[in-house]
């Protein structure tokens, strides 16, 4: 793909997974589920897209402005850990989870999830200078059961819809056709 390409699609999916994460905070999640801190993750179906089409680097950038915007736009500093910390850990996983060839998206996903949550809880440990938050991660690991399940689902109806319409994607090629 050539770098005009790459870069519009990019800040497209971007752009994208910021405004999944904005109309996320809308949804009244805590009415179902009452615990602090938990929301569907609909930002991650843009990481799960780019991981199995544009591949890992690019992936990454996406993964990290959509965290530092995020954060400059509405969080600031200390969500800017949480969201860095988990993302950067629950990509770390999927790419590893990825090549393990019994597994599929939604393994890949529900890895992603668990990573995510594993990764707030190092990052709420390290900001809050206290070993208690760990106490919280068996919960947010159950919740990351169906949140996980739920990005595999929607990630793999995506994947699957955008490989029979006009768009072809090479996979681990790097490139949109």
């Amino acid at each position: 793909m050539a770098r005009t390409k790459q870069v519009a699609l990019g800040a497209m999916l971007t752009a994208l997974a910021l405004a999944l994460s904005y109309m996320e905070r809308l949804i009244p999640l805590q009415l179902l589920i009452p615990l602090p801190g938990i929301k569907l993750g609909l930002a991650n179906l843009v990481t799960v897209f780019a991981l199995y089409t544009l591949g890992t680097r690019q992936t990454a950038a996406i993964l990290l402005l959509r965290c530092t915007l995020g954060a400059a736009f509405s969080s600031g500093v200390s969500a800017w850990l949480f969201s860095i910390t988990g993302g950067v850990l629950a990509l770390v996983a999927m790419v590893i989870l990825r090549r393990l060839p019994a597994l599929s998206i939604y393994g890949v996903c529900l890895g992603g999830a668990a990573c995510h949550n594993l990764g707030q809880i190092l990052a709420a440990a390290l900001w809050l200078h206290t070993a208690y938050v760990w106490a919280y991660l068996p919960f947010l690991l159950l919740v990351s059961l169906a949140t996980g399940a739920l990005t595999g689902f929607l990630s793999a109806r995506v994947l699957q819809i955008l490989s029979h319409g006009s768009w072809r994607f090479a996979k681990d090629s790097g490139s949109i056709r």
